[in-house]
């Protein structure tokens, strides 16, 4: 080394160890913070069978429950303010409530944008037709903010009313990929049998993270709302409806649908006669919930309803479809008691919610609302319907 040439600068032992340990997170990072898969395989819902059930909410009405992407699961509920819980440890202990709208009534259809990772919940100013405030949260329920929405009519130039819904999705195969699509339905000019005949269920869809929806064109069948969707393997989507207009042939029975276009219109149009629509002894139904498991290349559906003869809303009940919901071969009785709306959704692989079935439901043992989780196998161990056979790939 000549004198010309400059001294390497003096790096502390410390200085160094730091500079490695940024080189070794940089190269990590990707591989840290990767989303889990969306879909996996059927063994986390399998395995010996699972089950319990605690109350999250007291008093009012209204539930959902969705996951975020970081496995946390969030039961949104309400019809005085609309509030939340979360559970990161899928299910086992939840979080005190927080407050997504001071005022107003759940619209039910909460999604979450699986391209974002955002969540969004619906709140109408009061029993529709009535204005709506769509809430976003960044951090999985954490906080919310009201955003500026606009929401398209119908093709009949029907505004769309949010209340009162199953969960929306995210769709994930197909042209529309990231579309998000959540159930909704035209209420008429007011709730009351004069207008049930007029009343239908439809569905809102966005492809701008949900800042912008339009809205589908009606079911097929009037005097139906309240409605719950899934997307299937092949990318076309199933649609389950209450209905709750009395002249309507089967009345106390569910309605279903397809859409071949990501949820703009709907055809195949069916009464679904092995799934009860609530309490059978009047001539309206009740709300219920459905998912899809995220099991690869497989459409298991699990739905949820009233199965009850009796004339009061209770006896909550889970259905399982192993052909995206041709036929539903099994069915297990979750609370034998007071019940009546309810929601489902599914843990995330690779997130402490994987292989759980999450019921959200009004009712349960100390009344407000519970939520109920258990795996497929613990459904398997129901009730035979007589409606198909149990695949050989699940038994």
């Amino acid at each position: 080394m000549t004198l010309d040439t400059p001294r390497p600068a003096y790096v502390p032992n410390e200085a160094r160890l730091t500079c490695l340990l940024l080189t070794v997170l940089c190269v990590l990072a990707p591989v840290a913070y990767a989303k889990p898969p969306l879909e996996a395989g059927l063994s986390p819902f399998m395995g010996e069978p699972r089950f319990d059930m605690r109350q999250v909410f007291k008093n009012e009405r209204f539930p959902n429950v969705v996951i975020a992407l970081d496995g946390t699961v969030l039961a949104t509920w309400g019809h005085h303010s609309v509030r939340v819980r979360r559970s990161e440890d899928g299910g086992r202990t939840w979080g005190e409530p927080i407050v997504i709208g001071k005022s107003g009534i759940h619209g039910g259809g909460t999604t979450v944008d699986e391209t974002t990772g955002h969540i969004l919940a619906f709140v109408e100013d009061k029993h529709p037709p009535a204005p709506l405030t769509v809430y976003r949260s960044k951090d999985h329920g954490k906080t919310w903010q009201a955003q500026d929405t606009t929401i398209h009519n119908d093709s009949k130039g029907n505004a769309p009313s949010m209340h009162m819904n199953d969960h929306g999705i995210t769709l994930r195969r197909g042209k529309h990929k990231g579309r998000l699509i959540r159930p909704a339905r035209y209420y008429g000019k007011v709730n009351n049998r004069s207008e049930w005949p007029n009343h239908y269920t439809n569905a809102v869809y966005s492809d701008d993270g949900g800042k912008t929806w339009h809205t589908s064109d009606p079911f097929p069948e009037n005097g139906t709302g309240e409605a719950a969707v899934v997307e299937l393997s092949d990318g076309r989507l199933y649609y389950n409806s209450r209905v709750h207009w009395q002249e309507r042939p089967k009345n106390t029975r569910r309605r279903s649908a397809i859409s071949h276009d990501s949820g703009k219109t709907w055809t195949e149009f069916r009464i679904v006669d092995v799934l009860p629509d609530g309490h059978q002894h009047r001539s309206y139904g009740c709300m219920g919930g459905l998912v899809r498991l995220p099991i690869k290349d497989r459409d298991v559906l699990i739905f949820s309803n009233l199965d009850t003869p009796n004339a009061r809303r209770e006896r909550v009940t889970v259905w399982a479809s192993f052909d995206g919901g041709k036929t539903w071969p099994v069915k297990r009785l979750v609370f034998d008691g007071p019940s009546a709306y309810s929601s489902l959704n599914t843990g995330r692989p690779g997130t402490p919610s994987e292989g759980w079935v999450y019921l959200h439901f009004e009712g349960g043992p100390k009344g407000g609302s519970q939520v109920a989780r258990f795996n497929l196998s613990w459904i398997l161990r129901g009730e035979k319907t007589g409606d198909g056979t149990l695949p050989a790939w699940v038994r």
